[in-house]
């Protein structure tokens, strides 16, 4: 996703007249400079500019809550009425903001613009999900907010900030998803959780891509011990439950007894090797000096036109590199298997299927946000944590849109090679 998520601002369709007036803007910011004020921070210009809009939303709902202007005839001796204000500090993305907010004598005032005890505005709830999905912990955010902002939040509270997030987790998690998918890309990353000793665990991750070209993170599960075709099997079982009746393709790594999980769960998906983790591996019992010779004579196997075109070519590989790196021979005789059935598709197919890359990026994202964290006091902090990375994904949908406007030839593809499966 790293290549496919990076957000591009497009120009606003917005007309001129929808736009705020810029010479409004231009006396603010030249009133301000003349009175020797600042733009931003405490007693800016935008802070002040801020709590009058607050306050003046405050006030407009007042008189909605009334049914009469401040200070009208029709107020007086009416029953419920205005009884002064109270003051209140907010929290907002560019700092604390004191407002005087207006009650009534019964009490029964409940403005939207500023809640009942409402300390933060919604978008610094926002802004420390963000910040927490990037990686900070909630002593860095906190030390951000207050370094930036000069707002002071504690640990404790950031916390059930991302509390909030965990109900939208649940209802994630459980999703009814689609009937079919024409790839699903499936592989594990490695957390430490401290369940009464830190252990390392496996999270499961699954990306379907959808008949239209969506890339769709199916789910995220915590396993036990280390990553397993046994935990696959339950959690391809409940991708299953959830409503995906068919996969054509699922590209995984070379684990033992996976390719028996997923014939398991659809019998008609047909298992593909990752043929980039293949050609790593390769390189991985190779000397660094021989890569780019080996890279160059590997090359004609996995673009071959053929099954027996490959073979033909990997044999005249191990003639050149077989004797120096016998274990090569091995890996590949091991992994022939699930790498051939890559040969019988289209340039289109195999361009989708080459390599775990849409899962490789997700991962790691998921590690760039658990690295600073050492580890997490239980599976729930886990989850938490790699669900706000999910969330925070191409924020703008700019990298899904690029990867769907180059699905079409793939799919067209898929729909004669697995007729009949696709609608």
């Amino acid at each position: 996703m790293t290549d496919h998520d990076v957000a591009v601002v497009t120009p606003s369709d917005e007309t001129s007249e929808e736009r705020p007036d810029r010479s409004l803007a231009e006396q603010l910011v030249d009133q301000a400079r003349s009175d020797g004020r600042n733009l931003v921070g405490p007693g800016g210009l935008l802070s002040d500019l801020t709590k009058q809009v607050l306050e003046t939303g405050l006030e407009v709902e007042m008189e909605e809550h009334l049914g009469y202007p401040k200070h009208a005839v029709e107020g007086r001796n009416g029953g419920n009425s205005r009884n002064g204000t109270r003051s209140k500090t907010v929290i907002t993305e560019i700092g604390p903001i004191e407002l005087e907010v207006p009650r009534d004598r019964d009490g029964s005032f409940e403005p939207e613009t500023v809640r009942k005890n409402q300390r933060r505005l919604d978008g610094v709830d926002s802004m420390v999900i963000s910040l927490t999905a990037k990686g900070l912990t909630t002593g860095e955010v906190e030390a951000h907010l207050a370094e930036v902002y000069s707002t002071n939040i504690s640990r404790e509270t950031i916390s059930k900030i991302t509390d909030r997030v965990l109900g939208e987790l649940a209802e994630w998690q459980n999703r009814p998803l689609d009937r079919v998918y024409p790839v699903i890309f499936i592989d594990a990353i490695v957390v430490k959780i401290r369940d009464g000793q830190v252990a390392n665990r496996p999270v499961y991750a699954a990306i379907g891509v959808t008949v239209d070209g969506q890339r769709d993170i199916l789910g995220l599960w915590v396993g036990t011990g280390g990553e397993g075709a046994k935990y696959w099997l339950q959690v391809l079982t409940e991708i299953k439950n959830r409503g995906v009746e068919d996969a054509c393709i699922v590209v995984c790594d070379g684990l033992k007894g996976l390719p028996e999980s997923i014939e398991a769960t659809w019998p008609l998906a047909i298992v593909q090797t990752c043929v980039l983790h293949l050609i790593r591996n390769t390189f991985r019992l190779a000397s660094r000096a021989d890569w780019d010779k080996m890279a160059r004579d590997l090359r004609p196997v996995y673009t071959a036109v053929n099954e027996a075109d490959a073979a033909a070519r990997l044999d005249e590989f191990h003639t050149i590199w077989g004797n120096r790196y016998p274990a090569i021979q091995s890996l590949w005789k091991n992994a022939w298997a699930e790498f051939v059935p890559f040969l019988d598709y289209s340039p289109e197919i195999r361009r989708v299927i080459y390599s775990t890359n849409a899962i490789e990026s997700l991962n790691a994202r998921f590690r760039r946000a658990t690295r600073a964290r050492g580890h997490f006091p239980n599976e729930q902090a886990a989850l938490k944590c790699l669900y706000m990375v999910v969330r925070s994904l191409d924020p703008k949908g700019t990298g899904q849109e690029r990867w769907m406007n180059r699905w079409k030839p793939a799919l067209n593809a898929f729909a004669i090679t697995f007729e009949g499966r696709l609608f």
